[in-house]
């Protein structure tokens, strides 16, 4: 058997390793995290073997709503769905809590305006209802484990002068309805910083970003992520794998560090 067959064969196998349902643990032990937000949530990077290197007490809710091993890419919003957030973030909260199992929930949708994340409001670019399957997939997860957080990554789509206004007051009336959604009043909820990548922000995004950093103190229960020194994949708009895997560690940290204090 030649090499490259042999490279198929064992790719192959990990695939259907991965396919299979994973027991689950009770759920006291099973702590759920909703990633929510467009692109940069989803994840654009590149995907490399460390990637899809799974943690035993790591899991995801594939699209077809199975616990399964959780390697990226997570999310399925859109054919370009790479490295993201997520799989840093459950690794390093799984090392920090040894008797517990992660279970991530991806629902980003690529290009959403925070608009879209409403009751019945359809976004054309992906087909889909970005509030309402999220909605769908919460309700199927949430009988399992128990929500600890909700971790959001959004903004690029509502840069623009006639949106970015109204920004702070959308995302604050999100953050009021995701908590009703699952029930859940003072879950953790966290935001990240848009990517910088030393240039210029247009105003929009400057005010965007405002509301964002300003979260903490008008909020509580929230906390802020900044995105300093992290580089994009070439495109000025989403991060590159590594700096996927740097914010999920500052996204984690944020958490960690909330929940310290409670």
């Amino acid at each position: 058997m030649t090499r490259s067959l042999l490279s198929l064969c064992a790719a192959l196998f990990c695939t259907l390793a991965y396919a299979q349902d994973a027991p689950l643990p009770a759920k006291d032990k099973f702590h759920l995290f909703l990633l929510v937000g467009q692109s940069n949530m989803a994840g654009r990077g590149v995907v490399e073997a460390q990637d899809q290197t799974p943690h035993p007490r790591v899991l995801m809710l594939s699209k077809d709503g199975r616990w399964v091993p959780a390697v990226d890419p997570l999310h399925f919003d859109k054919p370009s769905v790479g490295v993201g957030i997520g799989k840093t973030f459950g690794h390093l909260i799984a090392e920090a809590n040894p008797g517990v199992t992660i279970g991530l929930i991806p629902c980003a949708v690529g290009g959403s305006p925070i608009d879209t994340w409403k009751p019945g409001v359809f976004y054309p670019a992906t087909k889909s209802h970005p509030w309402d399957d999220m909605a769908k997939r919460a309700a199927l997860a949430l009988p399992a484990g128990t929500l600890k957080g909700i971790l959001w990554h959004q903004g690029e789509s509502d840069s623009l002068p006639e949106l970015a206004p109204a920004y702070e007051a959308k995302l604050h009336d999100l953050i009021t309805r995701l908590r009703q959604e699952v029930k859940a009043p003072e879950i953790p909820f966290i935001v990240g910083q848009m990517g910088k990548f030393d240039m210029p922000w247009k105003p929009g995004m400057i005010i965007v970003d405002r509301a964002h950093q300003d979260l903490p103190k008008k909020i509580p229960h929230t906390a802020f992520v900044g995105s300093e020194g992290l580089k994009h994949k070439g495109d000025k708009i989403h991060f590159d794998a590594a700096s996927y895997r740097e914010l999920g560690k500052r996204y984690a940290k944020a958490y960690l560090d909330m929940t310290a204090r409670r």
